[in-house]
């Protein structure tokens, strides 16, 4: 359905069913969130349900917005009875504090997320910084469901193609430091906030460590490759504008307001380049997490 691919798009939906004969969803994204658009698609959505389920489901299906932070409560209590999130938990609530030191200096130097460069301290930081965001996650969503409530998260793991990808951009970043298109304290403080978990166990044993929820399922998977990832398709310059278009969709705004949003089109112009070269000897394959638990 339509409607499902905006959920999607949007990072997370709650549902709730009001009654056996009724569906409430709920949307949720932060306030910048242009939800005009998505409102747009509704009439649509809704003349398809009556096509595919029947007049009486399509009047009785209602579907509202709650702009807000799923870092702070977002529903009364024991109010839901199911809660999707898609592709949103690995961002964090903030930057990892642990990457400045006591005296003010920036320990990441150089990189804007875990690179093969940086000290040991910036992995613990971001971890550190993930266990503090899914706990708090965790405990808020089982304050909303209802007893033996059930929500599946599925979110990026971590994996060698992520890292390379940001240390690239940085690399791109950099060769505008050098030129001097961008300030060096720029780049020195700009740290991605997103922790996508390493392994399985990261995620299981903060679930267990809480203690609100039932591990139903708990798995990884890897996905397809993007469009024009296909065998037939050779062109690498293709491929590095794809890969960098993708990065640029989750990235944009963040990059834009700390460098400038004249400086951005350039710098994933040099990271396209840099990814297309990065392609002729290695390839494409992403890992993601599925989560299903239930309230205890």
């Amino acid at each position: 359905m339509e409607l499902q691919k905006v959920l999607h798009m949007n990072g997370d939906g709650d549902y709730s069913y009001a009654n056996n004969s009724s569906l409430q969803v709920f949307l949720n994204d932060l306030p910048g969130n242009d939800f005009n658009s998505i409102f747009k698609l509704l009439p649509s959505f809704y003349e398809r349900l009556k096509k595919e389920k029947g007049d009486e489901f399509g009047e009785y299906c209602f579907i509202t917005a709650v702009p807000k932070s799923f870092y702070g409560r977002l529903f009364p209590s024991n109010s839901l009875h199911f809660i999707f999130s898609s592709f949103s938990v690995q961002w964090l609530s903030q930057v990892p504090k642990g990457l400045v030191n006591e005296y003010g200096v920036q320990l990441n130097k150089g990189n804007i997320y875990i690179a093969k460069t940086s000290p040991p301290g910036v992995h613990k930081a971001y971890l550190d910084q993930f266990e503090s965001d899914f706990t708090l996650f965790l405990r808020l969503r089982a304050e909303e469901l209802k007893p033996s409530g059930r929500m599946v998260l599925t979110l990026m793991g971590g994996n060698k193609y992520l890292n390379d990808m940001q240390e690239l951009l940085a690399m791109a970043i950099n060769d505008m430091v050098l030129e001097g298109l961008i300030e060096e304290s720029k780049l020195d403080s700009y740290n991605l906030p997103i922790y996508p978990p390493y392994d399985e166990q990261e995620v299981r044993s903060i679930i267990e460590r809480d203690g609100s929820f039932n591990i139903h399922q708990l798995e990884t998977f890897h996905p397809a490759p993007a469009e024009g990832f296909d065998k037939d398709n050779k062109g690498l310059d293709t491929r590095g504008k794809i890969v960098a278009s993708n990065i640029r969709a989750i990235s944009d705004s963040l990059l834009a307001s700390h460098f400038g949003e004249s400086k951005i089109d350039d710098m994933f112009h040099r990271f396209s380049i840099k990814v297309a070269h990065y392609l002729e000897t290695r390839s494409v394959e992403s890992t993601c997490i599925l989560i299903t638990l239930i309230k205890k």
